[in-house]
């Protein structure tokens, strides 16, 4: 193999290295016409040429070319989730998956192009290739909403769960739902929202769900943005009132800042 790399240096690149070239198509035809030059010459110690010996020897041994360009293929581990997908964290993209292996580990192993889903070394799923960020593919038929079979989660689960909370929240989740996509891919946020609701003042959770409400931001980040830089205070139609200030001689109040001459009196030593 190597001696043959030396006879192409030789025979045909290097007769042609000074040669001026004003296209690919033209240096293509030089690069032919040497190379056909090559495997037409008789070898040394040899009855036949290359191209003779292709022909009689190997031609017929060739197989078709795959119809699939060879990709490299990379692995990952994953946990299918209770909304039918699991993550693959190289393009933070999400893929569906059956719903009966809903909490086993899945092997994904993917290409340029092809995501392949392995459970127990069984292919239980294929998608294109997606890397749009948080974003979904999903195949219908993989979802437990689309069979008869909802196992722990679905609008309705998260519908009641709000409803036991709160009125507000309840609206939320309802409204959750209603944006165009599967159900399944809202568990994720119902799920969020519902650690949020655990986490901070009910009071101030009620006000960022009403406030989500009102400029239709149905999501988890916009109502964790509330509650975690406090942007609720802003918002407050409800502004508590100071108490009033002690009784005290040494206390003049706000009436005394608003006159426009003040009065000094003296005082005598004793």
């Amino acid at each position: 193999m190597e001696n043959h790399v030396r006879l192409v240096y030789q025979q045909v690149l290097a007769p042609l290295r000074n040669q001026l070239f004003f296209s690919l198509h033209e240096l293509n035809q030089a690069l032919f016409a040497r190379n056909h030059r090559l495997n037409q010459t008789r070898m040394q110690q040899k009855d036949h040429t290359r191209e003779e010996k292709f022909l009689a020897a190997e031609k017929a041994r060739l197989q078709p070319l795959p119809l699939i360009p060879f990709e490299l293929e990379y692995h990952h581990l994953a946990t299918v989730q209770k909304n039918n997908h699991v993550l693959l964290t190289q393009d933070k993209h999400y893929y569906s998956v059956p719903y009966a292996h809903i909490g086993q580990k899945a092997t994904i192993i993917y290409t340029r192009s092809l995501v392949n889903i392995y459970v127990k070394g069984q292919k239980v799923a294929t998608h294109q290739r997606d890397r749009s960020t948080n974003g979904y593919s999903t195949v219908k038929e993989h979802l437990c909403s689309h069979h008869q079979h909802y196992l722990s989660r679905s609008p309705q689960y998260y519908q009641q769960r709000a409803k036991a909370l709160s009125d507000i929240f309840h609206q939320l989740i309802t409204l959750v739902f209603t944006r165009p996509a599967h159900p399944e891919q809202w568990y994720r946020t119902c799920d969020g929202l519902l650690r949020l609701q655990r986490r901070y003042d009910p009071a101030h959770f009620e006000k960022a769900c009403t406030l989500a409400i009102e400029h239709e931001q149905y999501s988890y980040g916009f109502v964790y943005r509330l509650l975690e830089k406090k942007l609720i205070i802003a918002h407050d139609p409800d502004p508590k009132i100071s108490p009033p200030l002690p009784q005290h001689g040494n206390v003049r109040g706000a009436d005394y800042y608003k006159q426009l001459t003040l009065n000094f009196e003296s005082h005598e030593s004793d």
